[in-house]
């Protein structure tokens, strides 16, 4: 009797683990990740795309930004005082396409929140590395931030009051636990206690995907900053703009080219951030320590995370893929790069630019002299990652 109890206890257990088992894999439950999202506090409204995202519609004096303890009594800036004129040329710009709006809208007061699912990514950030650069296209040691790879253009020697460029969009290649990215540093402070604020596009290789994406540390990514809404930091205004929202349509090789203005400025003390036409919200200066009053540095460029599996150098892409000596439609470009001054005008860096890969046989760059066409002061950069010539 005993033992036909003991029978009956094992074949009831392995039945449950059938009935449960497409449920449950390694203790976390599969196939019903709608009803364990978090609702972001604040939430009025929940939006479904078809594409599965789930979006929050978060009462706009709710959202993260006031969990921030510098900014509990913050007051809403819910536009800057002025917009500065940045170049952009008539050029295949990107309509800020956001596939969740076509299943509904966040009311006004409210602004749209990307509930945090499976494929969200984040790599330790760093900086390019900027001492001692002489020469263009030259490596150097980057012990502090080993792993980051870079071919960026560099503005320093001066106060700046915002940065702007037109970045080419792509979807380059990426490998399990590393990242690439096409961005705009705006840069103040030491180096371990850097303050940044960052904004580009970023593809990583979970969901393949060519997103927007914003970035800001006050004290060098220690314990400070981070991507998009995912700490307090960053205030929103617009509530038709998901942070980290995919980017379409994207740049295909020797075919229709797409870009995405991006334009970064001081007004009023806070950092604001407008994409394409469109005022996305600000970084209010009281969450920085240098960049509260002005920048001290610029970037612009490629980054790749390397993580160094398989004995060589990674296969993740830069830009396109491509290096720039084959030029446009083939190698990813910033185009119309401009820094603010106190004036809050938008000027052309000119010969001011210093251009560094971290390893050119990897992935480069090539500022263009020729500044026809539109494109006013750009570059080409990126390149394939392993290669002959990029053994390691």
């Amino acid at each position: 009797m005993a033992a036909n109890t003991k029978l009956r206890c094992i074949f009831f257990l392995l039945a449950v683990c059938f009935v449960l088992g497409d449920r449950f894999v390694g203790g976390r439950r599969i196939g019903t990740m709608e009803s364990e999202l978090i609702k972001h506090k604040g939430t009025v409204k929940t939006i479904k795309s078809k594409d599965g995202e789930v979006i929050d519609c978060v009462d706009i004096n709710q959202q993260p930004a006031f969990d921030h303890p510098l900014l509990k009594d913050h007051i809403i800036q819910m536009e800057p005082s002025s917009i500065p004129n940045v170049t952009n040329g008539e050029f295949n710009d990107i309509g800020l396409f956001q596939g969740w709006l076509e299943n509904g809208q966040c009311p006004q007061g409210t602004i749209p929140i990307r509930q945090a699912q499976e494929d969200e990514y984040d790599v330790h950030r760093a900086i390019p590395p900027v001492a001692h650069r002489k020469k263009l296209n030259i490596s150097l040691n980057y012990d502090y931030n080993r792993g980051h790879e870079y071919a960026v253009v560099d503005l320093r020697g001066g106060a700046y009051y915002g940065a702007h460029a037109s970045i080419n969009v792509w979807n380059p290649t990426t490998y399990i636990g590393e990242i690439s990215i096409g961005q705009i540093w705006v840069v103040a402070g030491p180096k371990n206690l850097i303050n940044t604020i960052e904004a580009g596009w970023q593809v990583n290789p979970l969901d393949k995907q060519t997103k927007f994406f914003i970035y800001w540390t006050r004290d060098g990514y220690q314990r400070t900053g981070c991507y998009n809404l995912k700490c307090p930091g960053f205030v929103q205004v617009n509530h038709r703009f998901v942070l980290g929202s995919p980017i379409k349509p994207v740049s295909s090789y020797k075919a229709t080219q797409y870009d995405i203005g991006i334009t970064i400025y001081k007004n009023k003390g806070n950092w604001w951030l407008k994409v394409q036409d469109q005022i996305l919200g600000y970084w209010p200066h009281l969450i920085f320590t240098d960049l509260a009053s002005r920048a001290t540095g610029l970037s612009w460029g490629g980054e790749i995370y390397n993580k160094g599996q398989g004995g060589h150098h990674t296969l993740t892409q830069m830009g396109s893929g491509h290096f720039p000596s084959e030029g446009y439609g083939k190698a990813s470009y910033f185009r119309n790069i401009e820094y603010m001054d106190y004036t809050g005008k938008f000027n052309d860096p000119d010969q001011g630019l210093v251009a560094f890969a971290t390893k050119p046989s990897c992935y480069s760059i090539a500022v263009a002299n020729n500044k026809n066409g539109g494109f006013g002061t750009h570059f080409y950069y990126g390149g394939p990652g392993y290669s002959a010539i990029c053994p390691s």
